[in-house]
């Protein structure tokens, strides 16, 4: 095995994938560890911002070998890793640094660019669904079928996929409103905040100190708690009612938003089909409102 000490990262995530390379090296087969050793002493960027593919073409091997081997060193895939990874790239350099290094990756290849946007999502998006089990989601359903009101809350990046859900959800006849507010201007909609109420919060990993006191809110007042995340789940699994997993990006190259809205389209189709009376009977009235609000046309009369 090469030096585990070589790459390009500083202490972090590099340096817990390359002694957990040591700690289980005795229990890789030979293909695996030509995978842990092609990562441990490739540089950090090199692996961040590769694909499954490009990593089993660098290591000689497939990406069935190295999903394996990512699995076996303790990561729940591809993604995990490249977290990780990030973690320290992000902590390391100044913003502009690395979107510069980001563009020197990708170059102007459009056919490049085009692959590495569409693998990353792939990824992200098959791992969104792996980790998320059927007993949080039909947590998660339940606290939403009951809800008197669903108060959907993200902020920043998250603001997108918490819109999207109180959009959609009033669409199929369930009372919802987003919320995006911080600091003293969140006090106002947590004092309507009450029982019977469900909050669904799209936060991926930054522990912001709203999100501490929305959860208690909701508890002190008899509300569920659905969040959706990626980081936090541990932090946060056991004051909320279910925790759904929704990767976020390693590189910046998929928008953050991405696997939140498969998760809010997924507990939408859910309750759709719960309740398909209602939901046909608001999208009937909702055809019937925006025919309303188009201009209204003369008939067209044919020329003689």
């Amino acid at each position: 095995m090469k030096n585990p000490d070589s790459g390009s990262a500083g202490p972090g995530g590099l340096t817990r994938l390359r002694a957990t390379i040591r700690d289980q090296w005795d229990e890789l087969s030979a293909s695996e560890r030509t995978v842990a050793q092609y990562l441990a002493s490739a540089p950090a960027e090199q692996v961040m911002f590769a694909s499954a593919q490009q990593l089993s073409t660098a290591s000689g091997t497939s990406n069935a070998t190295v999903v394996r081997a990512l699995q076996r060193l303790g990561y729940a895939g591809l993604p995990a890793l490249k977290r990780e990874l990030a973690a320290d790239f992000t902590s390391a350099l100044a913003p502009e640094v690395r979107l510069k290094r980001r563009i020197a990756h990708v170059g102007h290849d459009l056919e490049t660019i085009w692959s590495d946007v569409f693998e990353e999502t792939q990824d992200r998006i098959d791992q969104c669904r792996r980790l998320t089990g059927a007993d949080d989601l039909q947590r998660a359903v339940e606290a939403l079928a009951e809800a008197r009101e669903v108060f959907c809350y993200g902020v920043a990046a998250c603001e997108l996929a918490a819109r999207h859900l109180a959009l959609a959800l009033g669409r199929i006849g369930r009372r919802a409103r987003f919320v995006g507010a911080t600091g003293f201007a969140l006090a106002d909609p947590l004092l309507s905040l009450a029982q019977g109420d469900t909050v669904v919060i799209f936060q991926p990993g930054r522990p912001l100190h709203e999100l501490a006191v929305l959860v208690e809110r909701a508890r002190a007042v008899g509300a569920k708690v659905v969040f959706v995340t990626d980081e936090l789940g541990e932090a946060f699994g056991d004051r909320v009612d279910a925790v759904l997993t929704a990767p976020h990006t390693p590189t910046g190259n998929t928008n953050e938003a991405l696997t939140g809205l498969v998760v809010a389209d997924a507990l939408l189709l859910a309750l759709t089909t719960l309740d398909e009376t209602r939901a046909v009977e608001h999208s009937h009235q909702l055809t019937a409102l925006r025919e309303q609000l188009l201009p209204h046309r003369e008939p067209r009369t044919r020329r003689t």
